[in-house]
């Protein structure tokens, strides 16, 4: 893909009270506001709201790769323990391949500030030539560990097929093998 190609990110909040509409949504808008100050490419971002059920989880992460183009589809809410928590469940449906280390390293980082992070089930896979990440629900834990790996996630998109995403370097420094860079 061309440098400089519009990225389109989707973004799903898995919640039953947000989507009921109990509390405003804080997440899905904390994953955007990172992606207002990081990215520098072309990009765009579509929205989904939905309940902790884990069918309508997996017809937006379908939906937002299938029909609406979206290169990167990060997810905030479910991946905890509790029974209505099926995100992870839901993205291992629709992947056609799992990337572990994404999760491993989320929790790693979470880690250093929670001991709970232990009991996050997070996950990333590959869905066609779309990244699909899960994130926790809390806006501190999405910008933690976002900070730290994003640095991969251009790179990865390039791998699989996608838009050649840029960062600013301040916010996020993208690593990209010396033969992997365009500029």
């Amino acid at each position: 893909m061309a440098v400089g190609e519009m990225c389109r990110f989707g973004v799903v909040t898995a919640s039953d009270r947000a989507s009921a509409g109990d509390y405003e949504d804080i997440s899905g808008p904390a994953i955007v506001g990172f992606l207002e100050e990081a990215l520098t490419s072309p990009w765009e971002v579509v929205r989904r709201l939905v309940p902790d059920e884990r069918e309508q989880i997996e017809k937006a992460l379908a939906d937002l790769v299938d029909l609406e183009g979206c290169s990167v589809v990060v997810t905030t809410g479910g991946t905890g323990p509790a029974p209505r928590d099926v995100t992870p469940e839901a993205t291992e449906a629709v992947c056609e391949r799992m990337l572990p280390g994404f999760g491993e390293q989320m929790r790693a980082i979470s880690l250093r500030h929670v001991p709970t992070a232990v009991l996050s089930r997070q996950t990333a896979g590959i869905r066609g030539s779309s990244l699909i990440l899960n994130l926790p629900g809390s806006p501190r834990s999405i910008r933690e560990i976002l900070d730290e790996i994003f640095s991969a996630v251009p790179y990865c998109v390039d791998l699989i097929g996608g838009p050649y995403i840029t960062t600013d370097q301040e916010v996020v420094d993208v690593f990209r093998p010396a033969h992997a860079r365009r500029e």
